[in-house]
């Protein structure tokens, strides 16, 4: 896990301990190669706490469009965040919606790598 700490210090615990069982058998080269692509593409959860808030507030589903959910989105954007209720999940869920898309990243990179 340290490798992973060192390359990618904004990656939290349960993100790097992921990355770390996902790439345990790339070499260095291939590993900051993958870590090149992955910070460019994965999502800070801070930022999409941010943007729960923003779609609470102004612009329902805008958190969905963020991580690839474009039919979701289109139905928050359409039922006012599901009539609120939608959102504010999102807003307890942010970390782990935030999660389960770098997962997401991290397998398509992983193909390409």
């Amino acid at each position: 896990m340290n490798r992973i700490f060192t390359l990618l210090p904004e990656a939290d615990t349960e993100e790097a301990l992921f990355l770390e069982s996902f790439l345990k058998d790339v070499s260095d080269e291939q590993l900051q190669n993958f870590i090149l692509v992955y910070r460019g593409r994965r999502k800070d959860p801070q930022t999409l706490l941010i943007m729960s808030v923003v779609g609470l507030f102004f612009l329902p589903g805008l958190q969905r469009f963020m991580v690839n959910q474009i039919g979701m989105g289109i139905l928050y954007l359409f039922t006012i965040g599901l009539c609120f209720i939608g959102s504010i999940v999102d807003l307890v869920n942010y970390k782990n919606m935030a999660f389960e898309y770098n997962q997401q990243v991290a397998r398509e990179i992983r193909v390409l790598i």
